[in-house]
């Protein structure tokens, strides 16, 4: 049997107040739409749950064990309506985020932690990760890559300026081997490579000339999915690479790296936060919106 909740909510407040004026006055309605309720509440149920005289009100039998299930489960249930309509409104909660391993802007510390301290109330969970897959459908609220790879159904927010991806290496690997000229040079050159994961074709490395875009498949002594091993090889002169500007640029500033090709290799879009939609946009993720943007 399905029963109002408003006429629910009546009942247990007339039970705490033993009062008809007192209860009309905290629910903010009307003495005879308190009696009202409760006279279409005593009808549904087919019992009476109130004795009522011009002077007091008691409970019957069946109110009292009405009242004794039905108050605990109404707290509980009010507790939760409070609870998320003031997720509606203050930026709080838990913010799941699955992000590119490359959106180094993203994911090097600085706006992680000035997000933190802004909204103290915002617990982070962050999963790093290349791979391809439904945010939505895996529970994330949002997640982090790059422009050209976010299914187009999805809402894209810019956080990154454009983007660049360029060739370096070791200045003793360009003493030893010599420096190519031409993206078809590294052909002949030992060139660490990236893969996305096991069993699947390692990254061809994209150029353009004269207007024209075109890939090369190189001959990568060493292929893996951490940019990490990629930077650190490249450092000792184990070979060529190729990332972001922005992840080799700290390397280069110090010498430790030097950029190639750099005429074959042009700007394209950046890094998004995406997800599925706009409406009831939760106050957590727009907090996140609008911090990108500071």
């Amino acid at each position: 049997m399905m029963l109002d909740k408003n006429a629910l909510e009546v009942f247990v407040t007339l039970a705490q107040t033993r009062n008809f004026r007192v209860a009309a006055e905290k629910l903010g309605v009307t003495r005879p739409a308190i009696s009202q309720s409760l006279r279409r509440l005593e009808d549904r149920l087919q019992i009476l749950l109130v004795q009522r005289t011009t002077r007091s009100l008691s409970l019957t039998e069946a109110g009292e064990r009405l009242y004794a299930d039905v108050a605990p489960a109404m707290s509980q249930l009010n507790q939760a309506v409070a609870d998320i309509t003031a997720l509606a409104g203050e930026p709080r909660g838990l913010l799941r985020l699955a992000v590119s391993s490359i959106a180094e802007r993203f994911i090097n510390g600085e706006l992680l932690a000035s997000f933190l301290s802004r909204y103290p109330r915002i617990e982070l969970d962050i999963t790093v990760t290349d791979d391809e897959f439904d945010i939505v459908a895996q529970g994330y609220d949002a997640g982090v890559r790059l422009g050209e790879i976010i299914a187009q159904d999805m809402i894209a927010v810019p956080v990154s300026r454009r983007q660049r991806q360029i060739v370096v290496a070791a200045p003793a690997y360009l003493t030893l081997r010599g420096i190519p000229q031409h993206p078809d040079d590294l052909l002949q050159h030992c060139c660490i490579g990236w893969r996305r994961e096991p069993g699947v074709a390692p990254y061809r490395w994209e150029f353009a000339e004269k207007g024209r875009e075109f890939d090369v498949a190189v001959n990568a002594q060493l292929n893996t999915n951490d940019m990490g091993v990629m930077i650190r090889t490249a450092c000792a002169g184990g070979g060529i690479a190729i990332g972001l500007e922005e992840t080799y640029r700290p390397y280069i500033a110090r010498g430790e790296l030097v950029p190639l090709l750099e005429a074959y290799l042009p700007e394209f879009a950046g890094f998004y936060l995406y997800f599925p939609s706009r409406k009831n946009l939760p106050p957590k993720l727009r907090a996140l919106i609008d911090h990108m943007k500071i």
